[in-house]
């Protein structure tokens, strides 16, 4: 996949797009579906299937304070995209030069004349332009002026579910992972690299990677049964997000400890896939009494986590 992150770029003015526009965090089967129908349509009528977005989050410039949390960094948001079959991304700064521009000159200067856009697929509830006075009516009347189409898409959903950026951050940052997942195509995941803790789980017998992870919304605090992927193995684990209030602890930290594994991997990256949530995390009496919780998460972890994976290898 091409992608261009200037408005300035050298490669332009472009020609044939099929263009879909958002922020697309998560990637979510919603977005899955209006990347296939830019894609299906591009095949159809011989264009290039593109997607726009903007860096970073409009939110972050306009209204720090309202910013969501992110789903996906940007390098997992490009390779997703990708997987999608997107030829072009054009990942743009958004900044307040962007923010203020009319909403009929993006359209002319833009998606006209500099992306030769001849096809746009947008959501229904899409707005954009200063003051977000542009909307899919006004998509569809420039377009006969100016020669491109415009497919307007029902929200996506499912069995009756909206998929949405919005339902599933709610849904990860209440621990609901799996509930989450569902809505995403895929397990939701963290990665980060691995930094020096309070070896505190080594001493109760279970050591763990004290995770330092990308900026990215959290799962709720709790106790979870995650798939640990280290060098491009595999490996089954167990994942607490919390303040250890058994030790008093302040800080939220995210401890993986991964089952049946010895090495040496401070400083290393990690992804964490986070499978199922199996408790709260609870203050214990004693540094003996969490070791036997523990002992439990472990062996509840383990029997999930080979359940899950004979399900996922089932013909």
């Amino acid at each position: 996949m091409e992608i261009i992150r200037s408005l300035d770029d050298p490669r332009f003015p472009l020609h044939h797009t099929i263009l879909t526009i958002g922020n697309f965090d998560g990637v979510h089967l919603g977005h899955q579906e209006i990347f296939r129908q830019v894609v299906a349509t591009a095949r159809k009528i011989q264009g290039r299937p593109a997607v726009m977005t903007f860096v970073p989050h409009p939110l972050e410039v306009l209204a720090p304070q309202r910013a969501p949390r992110r789903l996906t960094t940007q390098d997992e948001k490009e390779e997703l995209i990708a997987e999608a079959g997107i030829d072009l991304l054009l990942s743009i700064p958004f900044t307040t030069a962007v923010a203020r521009m009319e909403a009929k000159r993006f359209v002319e200067d833009i998606l006209v004349r500099q992306l030769g856009l001849r096809f746009l697929v947008v959501g229904q509830d899409y707005r954009f332009g200063w003051q977000r006075t542009g909307d899919s009516a006004a998509l569809i009347r420039w377009g006969k002026e100016l020669g491109f189409a415009t497919h307007i898409l029902e929200p996506v959903q499912h069995d009756g579910r909206i998929y949405s950026s919005t339902r599933i951050r709610e849904l990860v940052a209440s621990g609901q992972v799996e509930e989450a997942a569902a809505f995403l195509g895929r397990d939701f995941q963290l990665a980060g690299i691995v930094r020096s803790g309070f070896r505190r789980g080594r001493q109760l017998g279970f050591p763990t990677a004290n995770l330092e992870p990308d900026h990215k919304i959290l799962p709720g605090c709790g106790v979870y049964a995650v798939r640990v992927e280290f060098r491009g193995q595999s490996h089954e684990g167990v994942a607490n997000i919390g303040s250890n209030p058994t030790f008093s602890g302040q800080k939220l930290s995210i401890e993986v400890h991964i089952l049946d594994f010895a090495q040496n991997i401070y400083g290393e990256r990690l992804i964490v896939r986070f499978i199922k949530r199996l408790r709260d995390e609870k203050l214990f009496p004693s540094p003996e009494a969490l070791h036997a919780v523990i002992e439990q998460d472990v062996l509840q972890a383990r029997a999930l986590l080979h359940h899950t994976q004979k399900e996922n290898c089932r013909p």
